[in-house]
């Protein structure tokens, strides 16, 4: 971000503009103003204003470059913004040093300080925090000798003057110059973390995407499969049926297909009764024998929006672990809502000796989720039996709105209710 094209995107164009004006613009105007009117000065000998004159120009050109250079660089907090270039300080140096000894030598207590201030606030826009403290302090110490010397030693009453004013005029100097630069380098710091939060907004929503649209997918491609297998299972001995599955299968590729573009346009939202209905079709599909209770009958759909939404990825997730990382024939599906507390509890038998992955997209994913809306998801496995346990306060998921929600479709009303096998299809 060395030019304001660079700035530009950032919005601090006229930050930065104001910023040269008053950190650059400041070394070179205070310099011109009043070392250049010392040298324009008649009464002042011919031999101190020829080499304050040339010093001058360097020290004003000098100051412009490495002050611009500064201000091109982004220190972060607590470390030195980097090196400047040696050449020139060097030059601001050497220049500083002559626009000293010439007024001095002519006994000029107020004005021997003033490019030697400026090389040491320039010097100090370069360091750390610590070494720009132990800088100015001793500039500010130092100041006091030289002009008090010469005031001693040329007896010429100005004592007093000479040792206080140029290490006041050193501190003021700094000030001047670090206050609105510090201001700069802050702003510089904020707009860089906000850029970066908003890429890691950008992260974490594509993230999110990518985690949904596996759960879709994998939740989708694993029923498919196991009614593919069951229609080729049943091709040779019941024709019929084995036709039956096969438009099933059809509509689930067809339910896949409109699920994953209500995830691209953002308008799909999961919910734990839709879920818990799903699952019980599923699992029947698939031969398990699954136990769903629901305690009260009213306790899914009276739930709010955002709890049912996170306790619905979570049934999801446990369904297709069922399917896909056990041989299971029984499962539990046991939600109660007591206490301010929604619980959900799946289990089943025939678990994997490893259980499903509990990073990624699986249930690590939703276990943060779940952490950061106040609640908590766990999961053991005992034996063949794999048991995932979630719970989520309901004050903390209560919608801010009094508004009810139009009615969209008849709401599922699941009590106590098994489902049978794929022989019938039907729930006992």
């Amino acid at each position: 971000m060395g030019d304001g094209a660079n700035d530009r995107g950032a919005g601090l164009t006229s930050f930065r503009r104001h910023t040269w004006l008053t950190v650059p613009g400041t070394a070179a105007c205070v310099q011109l103003l009043f070392v250049g009117e010392w040298i324009l000065d008649e009464d002042v000998e011919v031999w101190a204003r020829g080499p304050a004159a040339v010093a001058l120009v360097v020290a004003v050109v000098a100051s412009v470059v490495l002050l611009g250079r500064r201000l091109a660089l982004l220190p972060m907090a607590g470390t030195r913004p980097g090196r400047p270039p040696m050449g020139w300080l060097i030059a601001a140096c050497a220049a500083g040093a002559v626009l000293a000894v010439c007024p001095l030598a002519v006994r000029n207590y107020g004005l021997w300080a003033v490019a030697p201030a400026m090389v040491v606030a320039i010097v100090a826009t370069y360091l750390a925090p610590g070494s720009k403290r132990l800088l100015i302090a001793c500039a500010v110490v130092l100041a006091s000798l030289p002009g008090g010397v010469v005031s001693l030693v040329a007896g010429d009453g100005e004592l007093l003057y000479a040792a206080l004013f140029p290490p006041g005029l050193v501190a003021f100097t700094v000030w001047v110059m670090l206050g609105p630069l510090w201001a700069w380098d802050t702003a510089r710091r904020l707009d860089e973390a906000r850029r970066l939060e908003a890429e890691i907004a950008v992260k974490d929503e594509r993230l999110r995407f990518a985690a949904d649209l596996h759960d879709i997918q994998g939740h989708h491609l694993q029923v498919i499969a196991l009614k593919s297998e069951l229609a080729a299972r049943l091709v040779e001995v019941d024709p019929g049926r084995a036709a039956v599955e096969m438009k099933e299968v059809r509509r689930l590729a067809a339910d896949a297909l409109g699920d994953t573009r209500a995830v691209v346009q953002g308008y799909r939202r999961t919910s734990l009764d839709d879920e818990i209905t799903n699952a019980t079709r599923v699992l029947a599909a698939a031969e398990i024998d699954a136990r769903m209770t629901v305690e009260p009958a009213t306790a899914v759909t009276e739930l709010a929006e955002p709890a049912r939404h996170l306790l619905g990825l979570v049934m999801r997730e446990t369904t297709t672990n069922v399917l896909r990382h056990s041989s299971a024939r029984h499962a539990e599906v046991d939600c109660r809502v007591t206490g301010g507390l929604a619980r959900l509890r799946v289990s089943n038998d025939g678990a994997d000796e490893h259980p499903p992955g509990t990073n990624g997209t699986g249930l690590g994913t939703l276990r943060e989720r779940l952490r950061a809306a106040g609640g908590e998801l766990t999961w053991d496995r005992d034996g063949d039996r794999f048991v995932v346990e979630t719970t989520l306060p309901t004050k903390t998921t209560k919608p801010t709105t009094t508004t009810k929600p139009k009615p969209t479709k008849p709401e599922p009303e699941p009590t106590k209710s098994k489902a049978t096998n794929a022989g019938n299809g039907a729930a006992r």
